[in-house]
């Protein structure tokens, strides 16, 4: 076996909605990608009348991190055939009984969207290995140069886009504003391109989501928010949302942090713990729970967007947004070892999403 190509994952998808119709339901994303291809998800959890909370997970939105696709794939697939089966669910070192399994898809609602960028993942595994944004060749401005071409969909979400301005000018965001940028630009506008605004129609059509984890690689990390700063509780006024602090985010250790409620920062920590705990189980791999900004600053990434929207707009529900980074050293290592980090990381998403109760 190795890496499933694009076809694959979205045969792997639907084939799952067959198998499993009482458990499991196709969802067709609105908007195609740029090469017109159409995209699905998967809705995971026993039917219900009254409203559940949901867990929404995405993947492949960064083309060369071909992992990401194959997690989630097996990660539906797990708990579909384990919830229907009734039997528990063993990872290496860890297990998860049959018990948990049923009260977690009888519980929760999981939304699993594998590959959120189709175009580039087949960029990246016929033409150009390391590709990493999507395909939209709409600001090459008619050049000849290859990387002109595309968006890095983890910079285009609704959250402090405009970093020249948000973002001290001696901070050094990983994002751009050039068209030509190999990795990281932003695009023109917020949401410019359609798989980030399936994303957004996810969440909209989902108002029961509470968490968000968006899967990439690599550094051996479970990050969560905020990405733009380093984190404090103590001065509400101090947030994203107040130009008084424009320009001066991105520093650490300077006078400005962003605010969360000390009881989320607490409840993401925790969740980011356990997906950790989940992880170590399997074979002892160490992963580690830390902000986003811990990593590197960043502006425009789904993470920080989930959770900002109802800061923004207080009718919205409240999404605590997380980010794996999985493996370490390279963005598809052998598939012996690729198979070894499935385990891993489905066995950390399982321990997440039972901590969530």
């Amino acid at each position: 076996m190795s890496y499933l190509n694009i076809t694959e994952v979205e045969s792997a998808v639907t084939s799952l909605a067959t198998a499993y119709p009482g458990t499991a339901q196709l969802i067709t994303l609105p908007e195609p990608s740029i090469e017109g291809r159409t995209a699905h998800a998967l809705q995971l959890g026993r039917p219900s009348r009254a409203p559940k909370d949901c867990v929404m997970l995405i993947g492949g939105v960064h083309a060369r991190e071909w992992g990401s696709c194959e997690i989630l794939v097996h990660f539906a697939a797990d708990l579909l055939e384990a919830f229907q089966s009734n039997t528990g669910l063993g990872y290496g070192g860890i297990s998860f009984t049959a018990q948990q399994v049923q009260d977690l898809l009888l519980r929760l609602d999981l939304v699993v969207f594998p590959l959120v960028n189709p175009d580039g993942r087949l960029h990246s595994q016929t033409v150009d290995a390391m590709w990493r944004k999507n395909r939209n060749p709409a600001n090459s401005g008619g050049s000849s140069n290859p990387d002109c071409i595309g968006i890095d969909l983890n910079r285009n979400y609704d959250f402090l886009f405009d970093f020249p301005t948000a973002f001290a000018p001696t901070a050094t965001p990983q994002v751009s504003t050039s068209p030509c940028d190999r990795f990281l630009y932003e695009g023109p506008s917020a949401f410019s391109e359609p798989e980030t605004r399936n994303v957004r129609w996810l969440l909209d059509r989902y108002p029961g989501t509470r968490w968000f984890v968006d899967v990439h690689s690599y550094s051996q990390d479970m990050l969560y928010n905020w990405g733009d700063d380093e984190n404090q509780s103590d001065d509400p006024g101090m947030n994203f949302r107040n130009p008084q602090y424009d320009g001066k985010r991105g520093l650490p250790g300077d006078a400005y942090a962003e605010y969360i409620p000390k009881d989320d920062a607490d409840t993401a920590l925790e969740l980011a713990t356990a997906f950790c705990q989940g992880v170590q189980g399997v074979r002892g791999t160490a992963y580690r729970p830390l902000t986003g900004f811990h990593l590197y600053p960043t502006s425009g990434t789904s993470d920080d967007y989930v959770y900002s929207r109802h800061f923004v707009d207080p009718g919205r529900g409240k999404v605590l947004g997380f980010t794996v980074e999985w493996g370490v050293k390279s963005f598809h290592p052998p598939w012996a070892e690729m198979e070894k980090i499935v385990l891993d990381v489905d066995a950390g998403l399982v321990q997440f999403c039972l901590a969530t109760a």
